[in-house]
């Protein structure tokens, strides 16, 4: 239950006192369902750099809290990010004061991180809006709430300030927020539509890779919808109900049908030529910080995606 909120010199505190049915959680797993926006890898660096304490003692991300314990977390403000702002052409969807939806091309990698520091997503932003990005997420990532692979195209939301941040993310932590993809995948789909629900998690023995777990996972969810049958693939539209890394690439090469061009999930020969996997994100639905209202956004299918699908039937 939150006590407290107020700011101090930039910063803003919070004051928790755990209840009896919050007891035996990960400390990171409980701040991250109290505190909208705090993703749990940002937690998590907060609580080595003791921002946050249990009854005044900083503690680590393996505690479990109990009935009555007193959590303090201080989070700094937002620092200025030591990124670029660059002048790269943005496709943009729908943009006001709150938020901003762009349609990514293939090959841009969302935020920066080793080995792409600039030519990003962010980048782009930082210039287009002139630094009015949300700081939750830290300083490599301004404005961004969720994100899609580097060869995924289509609608990617950022946010300019915290409150819509705190809004959208609270949309994807309660699976609100419409997510359509569309993707060619590998041989024909007999079922005209399904649900695929399974655990995903880092691959036991390929560290880069996501898997389907018996155990240790988290819940994902995917449904899937044959829209046409192709020469030897399927063309399927596949809605997200949770957002897992790689989860739409990992579920249909679990049923057996990974997506064209996805040499990591699926096969490494690719007779295509594709520069990585065939999968768009192309419809994006949320309710607005601001007002309230659904916003609907729809991202044309890349001309690479248009002309294969030609090719195939």
């Amino acid at each position: 239950m939150i006590r407290e909120n107020d700011r101090e010199i930039g910063f803003i505190k919070y004051q928790f006192v755990i209840t009896e049915e919050q007891e035996g959680e990960r400390i990171d797993k409980c701040l991250n369902g109290l505190i909208e926006g705090l993703s749990r890898s940002y937690i998590q660096k907060l609580l080595s750099n003791g921002e946050i304490t249990v009854n005044g003692i900083a503690i680590k991300a393996s505690y479990r809290v109990s009935a009555d314990d007193l959590i303090q977390v201080s989070l700094p403000p937002a620092v200025t990010p030591d990124i670029l702002p660059e002048n790269i052409p943005l496709d943009i969807l729908y943009e006001d004061a709150d938020v901003i939806v762009v349609n990514k091309p293939k090959g841009m990698v969302v935020h920066p991180a080793p080995g792409h520091y600039s030519g990003t997503l962010v980048n782009a932003l930082l210039y287009h809006c002139e630094g009015e990005l949300s700081g939750i997420n830290g300083v490599l990532r301004p404005g961004i709430v969720h994100r899609i692979d580097q060869d995924t195209t289509g609608s990617v939301i950022a946010c300019k300030n915290d409150k819509a941040h705190a809004c959208i993310a609270r949309q994807l932590k309660e699976h609100t927020i419409v997510r359509r993809y569309y993707a060619i995948v590998h041989g024909i789909v007999e079922r005209e539509e399904g649900v695929v629900h399974t655990q995903i998690g880092r691959h036991p023995t390929d560290r880069k890779k996501m898997a389907v777990l018996d155990s240790g996972g988290k819940e994902a969810v995917t449904h899937y919808k044959v829209l046409s049958h192709l020469q030897k693939s399927t063309y399927v539209e596949c809605m997200l109900e949770t957002g897992r890394t790689h989860q739409i690439r990992v579920h249909m090469a679990h049923i057996g049908h990974p997506l064209l061009g996805d040499r990591v999930y699926g096969p490494k020969n690719d007779p295509f030529h594709l520069n990585g996997q065939t999968l768009h994100a192309g419809v994006l639905g949320f309710l607005h910080p601001s007002t309230g209202r659904y916003v609907e956004t729809k991202a044309p299918l890349p001309a690479y995606f248009v002309k294969l699908l030609d090719q195939l039937s």
